[in-house]
């Protein structure tokens, strides 16, 4: 198991841009699978990136073209940044970590999870 502790939300016109860090404890996070994933208000937690453990990315159709996952294994971090925001980017986001390989769009490929951080973009 890996501890997760995201930072880096706040509040941002659309058209702007934020950048997301998640930091990771432990020496085996270089073979940890990583995603981010988010959950607005009323509705259900959706995925957003995930970058696997040798660097392979993947995004949701949403975000894709706007969002870069990215991770530095020196450091046992992940970050997400995140341009061109819309309203519809709203959410609390969350940092998730997993060893499993398979389907990296799901939430059950990941056990460890952070508290979240706020994003919200003013329309």
């Amino acid at each position: 198991q890996v501890q997760l502790v995201e930072s880096g939300g706040g509040l941002v016109q659309a058209g702007g841009s934020l950048r997301l860090s998640c930091a990771a404890s432990g020496r085996t996070f270089r073979r940890y699978n990583m995603a981010w994933f988010r959950q607005a208000q009323g509705k259900e937690r959706e995925f957003v990136a995930a970058i696997t453990w040798d660097g392979t990315t993947f995004y949701a159709d949403s975000v894709r073209g706007r969002f870069t996952i990215s991770r530095d294994n020196a450091r046992n971090t992940v970050t997400l940044q995140m341009n061109s925001l819309k309203p519809e980017d709203t959410a609390l986001y969350y940092c998730a970590a997993g060893l499993m390989s398979g389907n990296y769009y799901s939430e059950d490929n990941y056990d460890s999870w952070g508290q979240g951080t706020q994003v919200t973009v003013s329309s």
